[in-house]
């Protein structure tokens, strides 16, 4: 039998030459980023300053790092910024070099290809579908031991979707301390987080030590080209030896000022978030009636993007993931996450208009 394809948020063009079909015009519903685009404000002040690349950044990047906290709520000095959170992540991995890694999945894959490159040995512990994939936080508390140096988690979690609130975190994060574990929390989607929701574990960062919460702009201000990520920890020395094993000027002067543009551009701030929260409430509402039909399973989403999973007999993701594509929509077809045992998608929200289109794919499963 022919092997299906796999292709990932990113693979826009591999996907475009597998269908032959043109790139352009493609809804990029696998990709996560927030549909409104760069910020206009952000692109004429970026236009009207591009002679800054000829100076070097701020070695210290120390206005950045003012912005970011004043963003955050955070201290300027327990934050490091990088090329990217990619950076960030392998910057972190590489000096922790731990020799056991807990995984919480199923989750994105870089974690893992980072974690070969230091030889560790990686173990997942897997969120449950009969759960809905929330934490069940007693017993993953249960399955941290002191063989185990570094844990890593999503936060929301990609592709789930699911959130680990501060209250819950807190109590990972404590009983790491007393393990003498590590903690990367990954909060690339955390800013998507429906309002009143407390999820983000920055505030308690000034409290522990032994964590450290990466971020970047890729998704939330659709900046994935600029490679700016930053991250917040209060461990001092741990802090200090990341800066001492980065690149000079990791980050670029076009960064280090877009940068500072996005945390401070309120008005997109705030119509990216009542975009994506009035519909992924609208969608979620939909699902749900399909839901009640049999069809498909929906599972609560806190970030910019939904994983459902198919039920309808005899339907596979790939057959769904290829119903969409041609009707030019680009969803992720789930089946080479580890651990996803079923007919799962993972769908982001987009433009309105957009949104309608897909759920006429799954109205018509």
């Amino acid at each position: 039998m022919e092997k299906k394809p796999e292709f990932h948020g990113s693979d826009l063009e591999k996907i475009a030459e597998y269908y032959h079909i043109s790139a352009e015009g493609i809804v990029k519903f696998g990709a996560n980023v927030n549909p409104l685009g760069l910020s206009e404000t952000v692109k004429k002040k970026l236009a009207g300053n591009l002679d800054i690349i000829s100076s070097y950044p701020d070695r210290n990047y120390t206005s950045l790092k003012k912005n970011i906290g004043s963003y955050c709520n955070a201290d300027p000095r327990h934050i490091v910024v990088g090329n990217g959170s990619t950076e960030l992540i392998s910057l972190l991995i590489s000096q922790r070099a731990p020799r056991k890694a807990l995984v919480l999945g199923p989750t994105y894959s870089e974690y893992a290809r980072e974690l070969s490159l230091v030889c560790g040995t990686l173990e997942y512990y897997h969120l449950k579908e009969e759960d809905n994939f929330c934490l069940n936080i007693s017993d993953f508390l249960n399955n941290l031991t002191k063989e185990i140096d570094l844990v890593i988690i999503c936060n929301p979690n990609n592709p789930t979707s699911s959130a680990i609130s501060i209250n819950d975190m807190e109590q990972i994060i404590h009983c790491c301390k007393e393990l003498d574990i590590f903690v990367m929390i990954d909060e690339t989607y955390v800013e998507f987080a429906p309002e009143g929701t407390e999820i983000s574990s920055i505030p308690l960062v000034p409290k522990y030590d032994n964590f450290m919460v990466i971020r970047g702009v890729s998704k939330f201000f659709a900046a994935p080209g600029l490679r700016f990520g930053y991250g917040l920890t209060s461990n001092e020395a741990f802090l200090q030896a990341l800066i001492t094993h980065q690149n000079p000027w990791s980050l670029n002067s076009i960064g280090a000022f877009a940068g500072e543009l996005m945390l401070n551009d309120k008005e997109y701030i705030h119509a990216t978030y009542q975009l994506i929260d009035s519909e992924r409430t609208r969608l979620y509402t939909e699902l749900k009636k399909l839901e009640a039909q049999g069809t498909l399973k929906i599972y609560n989403p806190y970030a910019n993007f939904i994983l459902i999973r198919i039920l309808k007999t005899g339907i596979t993701s790939f057959d769904v993931f290829e119903a969409a594509i041609r009707e030019r929509m680009m969803i992720r077809d789930c089946s080479s996450f580890e651990s996803l045992e079923g007919e799962y998608v993972r769908f982001c929200i987009m433009m309105p208009k957009d949104n309608d289109r897909l759920m006429d794919i799954f109205r018509n499963l």
